[in-house]
């Protein structure tokens, strides 16, 4: 009889073990979503358009071919997915009833106003008062508690020809919330590596002559002066994280000046007290975003230059352009289209000599509501990279000389996207964050976990990144002697 309990027992125990084992796996089961989304009257495709859970913050964008990929937990397949862009009608289906077969249209969808209700309610009529509206309106409608977003990362670099440097990233981010300073508030880590390929060892020879000659007491060196074979590799990679970190820092992204909204209040803020100065806002159209109505103004250049006050760079000089795309509810900003274009002669010369464009910043942010406040949602941001400075000979030139300053080769800029896919609040788990180590730099080596990949959310390259990836991905070293 004992013997039969025991056997019994122990076969109960196998059952329990199993079931438990079977809903574990049922519960963090995920779906992956992918499709293209088209505009129905052109049939091009829609670019950024945002795709995500109803109610939640589960969501990824469409990239430039129009498509995406979307990982949603098993648990949401009864809610609704929207797909949405500004100036559309929004599509909508259950999660559970997401077909891939058939491309996804969006139809456009135009504003009508209600003029009664614009008698009633007096409103800003010009694109300078719906704008220092919005801003007046930040304190309420951005993040005014503590939390954390976790997001995916994309940071790449290329000249005219090809990739030269790509690094994927999962990372976190720690905010206290809109009233106090990101400088003292604002925390980054970079918590899982995906992806870190590396051509840039010849062509970062700039790096280490700025480096040498920012840091050094020594005679100022020439970048034609400099043979690779004469700079070690910690000396090199030494000289480009530097440059890096400067430069493209997540630091820089998060507490500087081109975090718009975010840091309005810090001093000398671009869009801070004295915004008018450096811009003027008008008004275009009214559109359409998701069922909501939201302004549509162009950003055009003032009497005063826009700079940013770079340490050791020259970044002044340059003349606003772009739009914002204002709710017309609640003055929520929405979308900010933002790029810097070289205006004063200074700036210009310098431009087009050092970087063969005018365009000097190129920014995009988006922002998703959730319980009644602003989070970011997706971050763009291009900006031409200092590699060297050409040859300037008037005697024979060498082909080595000629390839290596040749105008297709030579011009670099960087990519930086983030798209964030969570964000937490839970107060217990944000002091259990902060209570471990941070750290946000993008350029160091860290183990790649796969399982941790598997569930995670990332921005789907373009058919063209994806080919240039590819070829990275193959010819890639680290920095050889």
């Amino acid at each position: 009889m004992n013997v039969l309990r025991y056997m019994m027992n122990n076969k109960y125990k196998q059952l329990m073990f199993l079931a438990a084992l079977f809903f574990s796996c049922f519960g963090f089961s995920q779906i992956e979503l992918k499709n293209k989304i088209v505009d129905f009257g052109t049939l091009l495709p829609v670019e950024s358009a945002s795709v995500y859970v109803q109610n939640t913050t589960i969501g990824t964008i469409s990239n430039v071919d129009g498509k995406f990929a979307l990982i949603v937990p098993q648990e949401h397949e009864n809610d609704t997915l929207v797909v949405s862009s500004i100036g559309y009608k929004s599509f909508k289906t259950l999660v559970s009833e997401f077909d891939d077969g058939m491309e996804i249209y969006l139809e456009e969808d135009i504003a009508t106003l209600d003029e009664v209700l614009l008698v009633a309610d007096p409103r800003p009529t010009t694109g300078n008062d719906i704008v220092l509206k919005a801003l007046e309106k930040l304190a309420v409608n951005m993040p005014d508690s503590a939390y954390l977003q976790k997001g995916f990362l994309r940071h790449k670099e290329r000249n005219k020809v090809e990739f030269k440097w790509l690094i994927e990233s999962a990372i976190t981010v720690y905010d206290s919330g809109y009233a106090v300073s990101s400088e003292d508030y604002l925390k980054v880590n970079v918590d899982q590596v995906r992806k870190s390929y590396d051509l840039r060892d010849v062509d970062s020879i700039f790096s280490y002559v700025s480096y040498k000659n920012r840091n050094a007491y020594t005679p100022r060196l020439r970048a034609k002066d400099i043979k690779r074979s004469s700079v070690t590799t910690n000396q090199l990679v030494k000289s480009i994280k530097w440059n890096d970190n400067r430069v493209n820092g997540l630091h820089n992204l998060f507490q500087g000046k081109l975090n718009l909204l975010r840091n309005s209040k810090n001093p000398k803020a671009l869009f801070g007290e004295n915004i008018l100065e450096h811009h003027q806002f008008k008004l275009d159209t009214i559109l359409v975003d998701n069922e909501r109505k939201i302004y549509k103004i162009n950003i055009s250049d003032s009497k005063e230059f826009v700079g940013l006050d770079t340490k050791g760079i020259y970044n002044e000089g340059f003349e606003a352009k772009g739009w914002l795309y204002i709710y017309y509810d609640n003055y929520a900003i929405k979308k900010i289209e933002y790029e810097l274009v070289a205006a004063s002669d200074v700036q210009k010369t310098r431009s087009k000599r050092l970087f063969d464009t005018q365009i000097n910043h190129k920014l995009i942010m988006t922002y998703m509501e959730y319980e009644g406040k602003m989070y970011p949602n997706y971050v763009y941001y291009e900006t031409p990279k200092l590699v060297n400075v050409g040859l300037k000979s008037s005697g024979k030139v060498s082909k080595e000389e000629e390839e290596r300053y040749n105008k297709e080769q030579r011009y670099y800029y960087t990519v930086q996207e983030i798209l964030f896919s969570e964000i937490i609040l839970d107060k217990e788990q944000i002091q259990e964050k902060l209570n471990s180590k941070w750290d946000a730099d993008i350029f160091s080596s860290k183990p790649y976990n796969k399982e941790f990949w598997k569930n995670y959310n990332v921005l789907l390259e373009s058919e063209e990144d994806e080919k240039l990836i590819q070829d990275l991905t193959k010819r890639a070293t680290l920095f050889k002697d």
